[in-house]
Protein backbone atom coordinates (compact mmCIF):
# COMPACT_ATOMS: atom_id res chain seq x y z
CA UNK A 1 0.00 0.00 0.00
CA UNK A 2 3.21 2.22 0.66
CA UNK A 3 4.62 1.60 -1.93
CA UNK A 4 1.24 2.27 -4.48
CA UNK A 5 1.25 5.73 -2.73
CA UNK A 6 4.63 6.59 -3.64
CA UNK A 7 4.28 6.15 -6.79
CA UNK A 8 1.10 8.74 -7.63
CA UNK A 9 3.08 11.05 -5.57
CA UNK A 10 5.93 10.20 -8.50
CA UNK A 11 3.38 10.52 -11.22
CA UNK A 12 1.59 13.64 -9.79
CA UNK A 13 4.92 15.43 -9.77
CA UNK A 14 5.73 14.45 -13.23
CA UNK A 15 2.71 15.99 -14.44
CA UNK A 16 2.80 18.48 -12.67
CA UNK A 17 6.63 19.26 -14.03
CA UNK A 18 5.12 19.13 -17.91
CA UNK A 19 2.16 21.60 -17.41
CA UNK A 20 4.67 23.95 -15.82
CA UNK A 21 6.77 23.37 -18.75
CA UNK A 22 4.26 23.79 -21.44
CA UNK A 23 2.57 27.28 -19.81
CA UNK A 24 6.46 28.13 -19.81
CA UNK A 25 6.69 27.90 -23.55
CA UNK A 26 3.43 29.14 -24.78
CA UNK A 27 4.44 32.60 -22.44
CA UNK A 28 7.69 32.68 -24.32
CA UNK A 29 5.87 32.29 -28.02
CA UNK A 30 3.69 35.54 -26.93
CA UNK A 31 6.09 37.20 -26.14
CA UNK A 32 7.86 36.82 -29.74
CA UNK A 33 4.22 37.32 -31.35
CA UNK A 34 3.65 40.57 -32.38
CA UNK A 35 1.03 42.10 -30.37
CA UNK A 36 -1.91 43.85 -31.69
CA UNK A 37 -1.14 46.77 -29.63
CA UNK A 38 2.48 46.78 -30.59
CA UNK A 39 4.29 50.28 -30.64
CA UNK A 40 6.10 51.71 -33.64
CA UNK A 41 9.09 50.91 -32.50
CA UNK A 42 8.72 47.11 -32.89
CA UNK A 43 11.57 46.16 -34.90
CA UNK A 44 10.32 43.89 -37.82
CA UNK A 45 12.37 40.70 -38.90
CA UNK A 46 14.07 41.07 -42.49
CA UNK A 47 14.61 38.45 -44.78
CA UNK A 48 18.13 37.12 -44.61
CA UNK A 49 20.32 37.55 -47.83
CA UNK A 50 23.01 36.26 -46.47
CA UNK A 51 22.86 34.03 -50.09
CA UNK A 52 21.70 36.48 -52.01
CA UNK A 53 24.50 37.25 -55.07
CA UNK A 54 25.90 40.33 -55.19
CA UNK A 55 26.70 42.36 -58.86
CA UNK A 56 30.65 43.25 -58.25
CA UNK A 57 29.54 45.96 -60.87
CA UNK A 58 27.29 47.98 -58.03
CA UNK A 59 30.86 48.10 -55.70
CA UNK A 60 31.97 50.18 -59.14
CA UNK A 61 31.85 53.66 -58.66
CA UNK A 62 30.10 55.87 -62.16
CA UNK A 63 31.71 56.42 -64.50
CA UNK A 64 31.91 60.64 -65.02
CA UNK A 65 29.85 61.95 -68.01
CA UNK A 66 31.60 62.43 -71.23
CA UNK A 67 32.07 66.12 -72.44
CA UNK A 68 29.98 67.62 -75.42
CA UNK A 69 32.59 67.38 -77.79
CA UNK A 70 31.93 67.73 -81.35
CA UNK A 71 32.48 63.98 -83.06
CA UNK A 72 34.55 62.85 -85.54
CA UNK A 73 32.78 60.00 -87.54
CA UNK A 74 35.09 56.89 -88.66
CA UNK A 75 34.62 54.11 -91.09
CA UNK A 76 36.08 51.14 -90.71
CA UNK A 77 36.26 46.94 -90.70
CA UNK A 78 36.99 45.94 -87.13
CA UNK A 79 40.40 44.23 -87.22
CA UNK A 80 40.65 43.55 -83.34
CA UNK A 81 38.81 44.06 -80.01
CA UNK A 82 40.97 43.96 -76.97
CA UNK A 83 38.53 43.34 -74.34
CA UNK A 84 41.32 43.83 -71.40
CA UNK A 85 42.39 47.03 -72.36
CA UNK A 86 39.07 48.29 -74.32
CA UNK A 87 40.44 48.94 -77.64
CA UNK A 88 39.39 48.87 -80.62
CA UNK A 89 41.61 48.73 -83.97
CA UNK A 90 39.79 49.51 -87.43
CA UNK A 91 40.62 48.83 -91.31
CA UNK A 92 39.46 52.41 -92.32
CA UNK A 93 37.72 52.39 -95.27
CA UNK A 94 40.01 54.79 -97.46
CA UNK A 95 42.95 53.32 -96.64
CA UNK A 96 45.17 52.62 -93.54
CA UNK A 97 44.27 51.54 -89.78
CA UNK A 98 43.39 53.21 -86.48
CA UNK A 99 42.60 52.30 -82.91
CA UNK A 100 40.01 53.71 -80.55
CA UNK A 101 38.96 53.42 -76.55
CA UNK A 102 35.65 52.51 -75.29
CA UNK A 103 34.31 51.50 -71.90
CA UNK A 104 31.33 51.15 -70.84
CA UNK A 105 29.55 54.82 -71.80
CA UNK A 106 30.29 53.39 -75.47
CA UNK A 107 26.73 53.21 -76.94
CA UNK A 108 26.36 49.98 -79.45
CA UNK A 109 23.66 50.03 -82.19
CA UNK A 110 23.10 47.75 -84.55
CA UNK A 111 20.82 49.00 -87.37
CA UNK A 112 19.51 51.72 -84.98
CA UNK A 113 19.04 49.34 -82.15
CA UNK A 114 20.44 49.54 -79.10
CA UNK A 115 23.47 46.52 -78.92
CA UNK A 116 25.97 44.68 -76.54
CA UNK A 117 29.73 45.53 -76.77
CA UNK A 118 30.23 41.55 -76.55
CA UNK A 119 28.16 40.87 -79.61
CA UNK A 120 30.86 42.97 -81.64
CA UNK A 121 32.59 40.82 -83.80
CA UNK A 122 36.23 41.16 -86.06
CA UNK A 123 35.85 42.03 -89.70
CA UNK A 124 32.30 43.49 -89.70
CA UNK A 125 32.17 46.70 -90.95
CA UNK A 126 31.42 49.23 -88.87
CA UNK A 127 31.19 53.53 -87.57
CA UNK A 128 32.35 55.29 -84.57
CA UNK A 129 32.14 58.21 -83.04
CA UNK A 130 34.91 59.39 -81.61
CA UNK A 131 36.15 62.67 -79.55
CA UNK A 132 39.16 63.55 -78.10
CA UNK A 133 38.51 62.60 -74.54
CA UNK A 134 42.13 62.87 -72.22
CA UNK A 135 44.19 62.96 -74.74
CA UNK A 136 42.61 59.91 -76.37
CA UNK A 137 40.72 58.42 -79.17
CA UNK A 138 37.32 57.63 -77.72
CA UNK A 139 34.38 55.40 -79.30
CA UNK A 140 31.28 57.46 -77.89
CA UNK A 141 29.19 55.11 -80.03
CA UNK A 142 29.94 51.88 -82.40
CA UNK A 143 27.19 51.70 -85.24
CA UNK A 144 26.77 49.12 -87.08
CA UNK A 145 24.49 48.39 -90.18
CA UNK A 146 23.60 45.14 -91.70
CA UNK A 147 20.78 46.01 -93.81
CA UNK A 148 21.35 45.98 -97.40
CA UNK A 149 19.69 48.96 -98.96
CA UNK A 150 21.54 51.29 -97.43
CA UNK A 151 25.80 52.08 -97.15
CA UNK A 152 28.49 54.16 -96.56
CA UNK A 153 32.34 53.82 -98.16
CA UNK A 154 35.14 55.70 -98.62
CA UNK A 155 37.96 54.39 -101.35
CA UNK A 156 39.79 55.50 -104.39
CA UNK A 157 38.16 55.90 -107.83
CA UNK A 158 39.38 53.57 -110.58
CA UNK A 159 36.90 54.99 -113.25
CA UNK A 160 34.48 57.14 -113.95
CA UNK A 161 32.24 56.53 -117.16
CA UNK A 162 29.85 59.24 -117.77
CA UNK A 163 28.42 57.83 -120.72
CA UNK A 164 26.92 55.14 -118.10
CA UNK A 165 27.34 57.35 -115.16
CA UNK A 166 28.90 55.00 -113.72
CA UNK A 167 31.64 55.27 -110.83
CA UNK A 168 33.92 52.36 -110.19
CA UNK A 169 35.74 52.44 -107.01
CA UNK A 170 38.09 50.38 -104.72
CA UNK A 171 37.43 50.29 -101.02
CA UNK A 172 40.37 49.03 -99.43
CA UNK A 173 38.05 46.51 -97.22
CA UNK A 174 36.02 45.09 -100.05
CA UNK A 175 37.64 42.13 -102.05
CA UNK A 176 36.27 43.33 -105.17
CA UNK A 177 35.51 46.77 -106.95
CA UNK A 178 32.17 48.81 -106.10
CA UNK A 179 30.50 49.77 -109.46
CA UNK A 180 27.71 52.54 -108.28
CA UNK A 181 25.24 54.31 -110.47
CA UNK A 182 25.36 57.98 -110.36
CA UNK A 183 21.85 60.10 -110.99
CA UNK A 184 20.44 63.40 -111.49
CA UNK A 185 20.25 63.75 -108.12
CA UNK A 186 23.37 62.65 -106.78
CA UNK A 187 25.50 65.33 -105.29
CA UNK A 188 29.11 66.28 -105.59
CA UNK A 189 31.07 68.13 -103.16
CA UNK A 190 34.56 68.97 -101.92
CA UNK A 191 34.67 70.53 -98.85
CA UNK A 192 32.14 73.17 -97.91
CA UNK A 193 31.08 74.02 -101.85
CA UNK A 194 29.78 72.14 -104.48
CA UNK A 195 31.44 70.31 -107.14
CA UNK A 196 30.77 68.13 -110.65
CA UNK A 197 31.56 65.11 -112.21
CA UNK A 198 34.61 66.10 -113.66
CA UNK A 199 36.84 65.84 -110.60
CA UNK A 200 36.02 62.79 -109.96
CA UNK A 201 39.22 61.08 -112.19
CA UNK A 202 41.16 58.18 -110.95
CA UNK A 203 43.33 58.12 -107.92
CA UNK A 204 41.00 60.86 -105.96
CA UNK A 205 39.79 59.78 -102.47
CA UNK A 206 36.31 60.04 -101.92
CA UNK A 207 33.46 59.09 -99.93
CA UNK A 208 29.92 58.29 -100.48
CA UNK A 209 26.52 57.63 -99.69
CA UNK A 210 24.78 55.31 -101.46
CA UNK A 211 21.54 53.15 -101.46
CA UNK A 212 19.64 49.99 -104.01
CA UNK A 213 16.79 51.13 -106.13
CA UNK A 214 14.33 49.09 -106.98
CA UNK A 215 15.87 47.47 -109.29
CA UNK A 216 18.68 46.15 -106.83
CA UNK A 217 21.36 48.46 -108.21
CA UNK A 218 23.48 50.65 -106.02
CA UNK A 219 22.56 54.47 -106.63
CA UNK A 220 24.81 57.21 -104.99
CA UNK A 221 23.18 59.79 -103.39
CA UNK A 222 26.21 62.32 -102.32
CA UNK A 223 30.15 62.33 -102.81
CA UNK A 224 32.58 64.01 -101.34
CA UNK A 225 35.77 64.44 -102.54
CA UNK A 226 38.44 64.25 -99.58
CA UNK A 227 41.82 64.45 -101.27
CA UNK A 228 43.05 64.15 -105.05
CA UNK A 229 46.51 62.84 -106.47
CA UNK A 230 49.30 64.57 -105.45
CA UNK A 231 47.52 67.47 -103.36
CA UNK A 232 49.34 69.00 -100.26
CA UNK A 233 47.65 69.47 -96.67
CA UNK A 234 49.15 70.96 -94.01
CA UNK A 235 47.94 68.75 -90.62
CA UNK A 236 48.75 70.06 -86.94
CA UNK A 237 47.79 68.34 -84.42
CA UNK A 238 48.92 65.14 -81.33
CA UNK A 239 50.56 61.74 -82.24
CA UNK A 240 48.34 59.31 -81.27
CA UNK A 241 50.54 56.21 -82.24
CA UNK A 242 53.62 55.68 -83.11
CA UNK A 243 55.50 53.01 -85.49
CA UNK A 244 59.31 54.34 -86.17
CA UNK A 245 59.82 50.90 -87.72
CA UNK A 246 57.20 50.69 -90.16
CA UNK A 247 57.09 54.63 -90.85
CA UNK A 248 53.69 55.10 -89.40
CA UNK A 249 51.62 58.30 -87.45
CA UNK A 250 48.13 58.70 -86.29
CA UNK A 251 47.88 62.29 -85.54
CA UNK A 252 44.58 64.02 -84.24
CA UNK A 253 43.80 66.96 -86.18
CA UNK A 254 43.44 70.26 -83.71
CA UNK A 255 41.77 71.75 -85.90
CA UNK A 256 38.67 69.29 -87.18
CA UNK A 257 39.23 66.79 -84.34
CA UNK A 258 39.63 63.52 -86.96
CA UNK A 259 42.36 61.34 -86.85
CA UNK A 260 45.21 60.95 -90.15
CA UNK A 261 47.34 58.32 -90.78
CA UNK A 262 50.36 59.20 -92.21
CA UNK A 263 53.06 57.61 -93.89
CA UNK A 264 56.67 58.83 -92.95
CA UNK A 265 59.16 59.25 -95.71
CA UNK A 266 62.40 57.17 -95.24
CA UNK A 267 64.51 60.62 -97.01
CA UNK A 268 62.73 62.69 -93.93
CA UNK A 269 64.81 63.29 -90.74
CA UNK A 270 63.15 62.10 -87.55
CA UNK A 271 63.13 64.49 -84.58
CA UNK A 272 64.26 62.67 -81.58
CA UNK A 273 61.93 64.13 -79.67
CA UNK A 274 58.78 62.65 -81.94
CA UNK A 275 57.34 60.65 -79.73
CA UNK A 276 53.54 59.53 -78.53
CA UNK A 277 51.19 62.80 -77.52
CA UNK A 278 53.77 65.08 -78.88
CA UNK A 279 51.97 67.86 -80.96
CA UNK A 280 53.32 67.83 -84.50
CA UNK A 281 53.24 69.58 -87.94
CA UNK A 282 53.06 67.94 -90.85
CA UNK A 283 53.21 68.46 -94.55
CA UNK A 284 51.97 65.56 -96.12
CA UNK A 285 51.27 64.70 -99.76
CA UNK A 286 47.88 62.45 -101.35
CA UNK A 287 49.92 59.64 -103.01
CA UNK A 288 47.46 57.23 -104.43
CA UNK A 289 45.89 55.71 -101.38
CA UNK A 290 47.75 57.35 -98.16
CA UNK A 291 49.03 60.30 -96.69
CA UNK A 292 52.96 60.69 -97.34
CA UNK A 293 54.65 63.31 -94.37
CA UNK A 294 57.13 65.62 -96.67
CA UNK A 295 57.91 67.77 -93.85
CA UNK A 296 57.63 66.73 -90.10
CA UNK A 297 58.25 69.70 -87.21
CA UNK A 298 57.84 68.79 -83.51
CA UNK A 299 56.34 71.85 -81.97
CA UNK A 300 58.73 73.34 -79.03
CA UNK A 301 55.84 73.21 -76.17
CA UNK A 302 56.23 69.09 -76.95
CA UNK A 303 59.99 68.76 -76.83
CA UNK A 304 61.88 68.12 -73.69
Amino acid sequence: MRRLFENLILILAVMTAARIAQAQGAASVQALSPSENASDNTVEATPDTRDTPLDPASLLPDLPALPEAKATLIGGTILKLDRVQDRITLQLFGGGKTMAWFDGRTQVFRDGQPALLASLKSGERVYLDTILFDGMEFARSIRLRTASNLGESQGIIVAYRENRNELVLRDMTAPQLLRLRLTNSTQIVKGDRASSSSELVPGTLVAIRFAADGERRDTVQQISILAEQDSIFTFVGTVQFLDLHAGLLVLSSSTNHKTYEIHLDPSIPVDMSLREGAEVSAIVRFDHNRYVARDLTVQASSQP
